[in-house]
Parts: C-alpha cells; structure tokens; sequence
C-alpha cells in the first residue's frame, strides 16, 4: 500500500494490523481519484471510515487542503497518525476516535461543510444511504461538494438520496464506487 500520487507519491503506508480493516487498493484508489480529481485546488475533506487513512492521505497528496479522518478502532487511529506523521501531511490533518454517526453530530455542531466526503465503511455494516442523509440534511457537503462511497458490488445504492444524485458507478471485481454530487 502506497500514496499513488501527487507530493507523497510513492510514499509506502501502514495497514492496520488484524482483519478488521479492507485497505482500497492502490489499482482502486487510482480509479476513484480519477474520478472525482485527479488533483484538487484546495478544500477539506471528511474521511469517515478512515482505516489506514489511505484515501485521506492520497486526497491530500492531490492537493486537499485539510482532510478529518475518523475511525471507531483505536489501532486504526493510531496507524492513520503514523502514515500521517510519516507523509509530513500532521498540520493538514485530525484525526478522531469515533463512530460515524457521532462523529457526524459533532461535525454538525462545528458548523463544517466538506468539498470531499470518503465513505469507505466496513462492508458487512452498510450505512451509507443514512450516512448520505445526514451529510445532505445537514449540509455537511458543500455545493460542488462530491461523495464518494465504496462498497460491495451486491450492494445496490439508490440513485438519488435527498438531494444528492449518483452521477458515475463504477465495478472493480467485488468493489464498486459510486460518486454522489447534488443535482
């Protein structure tokens, strides 16, 4: 597992140990930001399930400005602080201990609103449309603000959620993407 691409590119990252966590692959992780980048001018951007904090950490390689990792398992967080550390990308990044849903909650108490929202949740445990509904109820996402939720293939997301709609769907063998912006 590596940075793909942008200032850390090549950068090697650490998995988190055990079977808890899916780490993207980089041959997928290169898909999604050809997909909703490659590269950004700025922003900040949420990653909720961040695992390894390969997606955030690859989000801010490409040129985010701020990224918020989240992640409920204490090896999680602690191996998303090494990658940070060790990319030099610390100043652009928090990191929280938290589950999803309240993390959410104390994102809306802040007032935040995000250009780019990574939702790579465990795939037994899919919440992702009610996930969705909160970021747009609550207008976590900015205007141009774009989600991008991966999931299992089986998984079937609506096409519409709120006011958010599915605009690119794509398989990688069991792995599916989809990119959500608001209509």
């Amino acid at each position: 597992m590596r940075v793909v691409s942008g200032t850390c590119k090549g950068h090697p990252l650490k998995a988190v140990p055990g079977q808890t966590t899916r780490p993207t692959t980089d041959k997928i992780k290169e898909a999604i930001f050809n997909m909703i980048g490659p590269y950004f001018d700025g922003g900040v951007a949420l990653d909720l399930f961040g695992g390894s904090g390969g997606l955030g950490i690859e989000a801010l390689s490409r040129g985010m400005e701020k990224v918020i990792f989240v992640d409920r398992d204490a090896k999680a967080v602690q191996v998303i602080r090494q990658n940070i550390e060790s990319c030099r990308l610390t100043s652009q990044a928090e990191v929280y201990r938290n589950d999803a849903d309240r993390a959410l909650k104390a994102l809306i108490k802040r007032g935040m609103a995000f250009d780019l929202v990574l939702l790579d949740p465990p795939y037994k445990q899919q919440q992702l449309v009610s996930l969705m509904s909160v970021l747009d109820q609550y207008e976590l996402l900015k205007e141009n603000g774009i989600i991008m939720a991966e999931h299992a293939v089986d998984v079937v997301l609506p096409e519409t959620v709120g006011r958010l709609m599915r605009r690119k769907h794509e398989e990688y063998g069991s792995t599916a993407v989809s990119i959500y912006e608001y209509e």
